[in-house]
């Protein structure tokens, strides 16, 4: 069965580039584990540091985020059947949220895995989704088709791990350009209870969590800008596209 209690995860994100130019990035944030159907109440006063809004997600015209997914499957194709889906993201802190990568895990009514959702956003305020079909061991590819790092053109492939995070979570994106890998991404961590303590405890350490992703990530391109890496020019695209199928 699928286990659709909601979950905080202590995690490490760790970006190398070994192309054109070899650099590395770690970043400890937290992320949660989510039933999109039921997305957690916490206490009043502890509301201001997360909250689940159907407007960070897909077109953000939908009443809550299972019904933009379920218009994003069946534009697709895809019918849930109103199967269980599990959703990692990062929640909306003091009224601001950035979500680089939000994962659903999507499911049959039986608890089979049918499909994997990866729902990106870059820091142009753009976001764009892919339909996955992982095998029996998580792994999925897929054709790049949106910018995100503007050290990379819309061009090669993803080869991701994808399994569904239990007591960790270990996800890996990698960025396949002719012949090479020059961009690999991993999500690591553990998995914590959902407690007051708990989030007070992580809220206090990584304070305005998703600000200081969006921040780090233009800094670290600002960095790599001062090195010398040159700018790929942004597609003349739709930046909110999620209709169709990570660096």
């Amino acid at each position: 069965m699928v286990n659709a209690a909601p979950a905080l995860y202590s995690v490490t994100i760790a970006h190398v580039r070994t192309a054109p130019r070899r650099y590395a990035l770690r970043h400890r944030t937290y992320m949660w584990l989510i039933d999109p159907d039921h997305p957690p109440e916490l206490p009043v006063p502890l509301r201001p540091l997360a909250g689940f809004d159907a407007r960070d997600h897909f077109d953000g015209d939908r009443p809550s985020i299972r019904s933009g997914l379920d218009a994003f499957l069946a534009g697709h194709g895809v019918d849930l059947q109103g199967g269980p889906v599990v959703m990692l993201t990062h929640a909306r802190v003091l009224g601001y949220v950035f979500n680089p990568l939000t994962l659903y895990w999507c499911h049959s009514p039986g608890g089979a895995l049918r499909c994997v959702v990866a729902e990106v956003h870059n820091t142009y305020g753009g976001r764009h989704c892919y339909l996955l079909w992982p095998d029996a061991s998580g792994r999925a590819w897929t054709d790049k088709e949106f910018y995100v790092s503007p050290f990379f053109p819309v061009d090669g492939r993803y080869r991701m791990r994808l399994p569904a995070p239990g007591e960790r979570v270990d996800l890996t994106v990698q960025l396949e350009r002719d012949g090479g890998r020059p961009f690999t991404a991993t999500v690591r961590g553990t998995r914590k209870e959902v407690r007051t303590r708990t989030l007070l405890g992580l809220a206090v350490r990584r304070p305005w969590s998703t600000l200081a992703v969006s921040a780090a990530i233009r800094l670290h391109g600002i960095r790599l800008y001062l090195r010398g890496l040159p700018v790929q020019p942004r597609p003349d695209q739709h930046e909110h596209s999620v209709s169709e199928n990570i660096s």
